[in-house]
């Protein structure tokens, strides 16, 4: 399983949100930079970029961190948040060189861009983020809910040849709760689907409970001291897990 720590940015700075709420946010005094490049350091795989400006309005306020980040780190970046459009896909794929992005709003609501991006991309550089509230798929940065079920969605996701998928339980983000262990086992019965799991790792025992799983993002969790990444990283990639 790959781990994908989280920079979730909001006006250039680092924060995260309870539950995606943007009137319930930390942010911590961190630079984005020199965060990405420690994750870099203790061997991180992925590392998981979150404009949440671009979630909430489908702006680009945060582009020039976002720039910095990829200039300064080799670390394979995925970047999701408002992007809605072909013009904003090619901006991030081609002129950042970010690795891959995530589709969330547009995968639901725009399914000829989803196939449109997925045949000039390829289904290793186009990710669908697939946001759950209450069983149902979630838009606009978690603030509207739709009608779809989430499991019905993830079946029409895999007809479409997406291979990667980003699943969030919004009850769970930032709650440092533990994740939804049902529903991840629930997805793997169902799908085929490589899904990276997103919303209330705690402590390293859940990572390692979500280990069949493709990856894990961890947020919070770091920012918050609970979790020794530089350690859960290590006793992955030997497959050791201790309690």
């Amino acid at each position: 399983m790959l781990i994908l720590p989280a920079i979730d940015l909001k006006d250039g700075k680092v924060v995260r949100l309870f539950k995606g709420d943007y009137q319930k946010e930390t942010i911590y005094a961190l630079d984005a930079v020199e965060i990405a490049s420690y994750y870099e350091k203790i061997g991180a795989d992925f590392l998981h970029l979150v404009d949440l400006n671009g979630a909430k309005e489908g702006c680009r306020i945060n582009q020039k961190t976002i720039a910095s980040i990829r200039e300064h780190t080799q670390l394979p970046i995925e970047l999701g948040g408002g992007i809605r459009d072909k013009e904003t896909i090619a901006f991030y794929l081609e002129k950042l060189k970010i690795d891959r992005i995530i589709l969330g709003t547009v995968a639901l609501k725009n399914k000829p861009l989803l196939k449109e991006a997925l045949q000039l991309y390829g289904a290793e550089r186009i990710v669908v983020g697939v946001d759950i509230k209450d069983g149902c798929v979630a838009t606009e940065g978690w603030l509207d809910t739709s009608k779809v079920d989430y499991l019905t969605f993830l079946k029409e996701l895999e007809g479409l040849r997406v291979r990667y998928v980003v699943v969030t339980d919004i009850s769970k983000d930032g709650t440092l709760s533990g994740p939804n262990f049902e529903l991840y086992e629930k997805i793997r019965q169902e799908t085929q689907l490589k899904v990276i799991v997103s919303g209330g790792i705690s402590c390293k025992e859940d990572v390692y409970q979500v280990k069949d799983n493709y990856g894990c993002i961890i947020g919070k969790a770091f920012y918050d001291g609970k979790i020794d990444l530089e350690e859960v990283i290590a006793c992955l990639k030997k497959e050791s897990f201790p309690v």
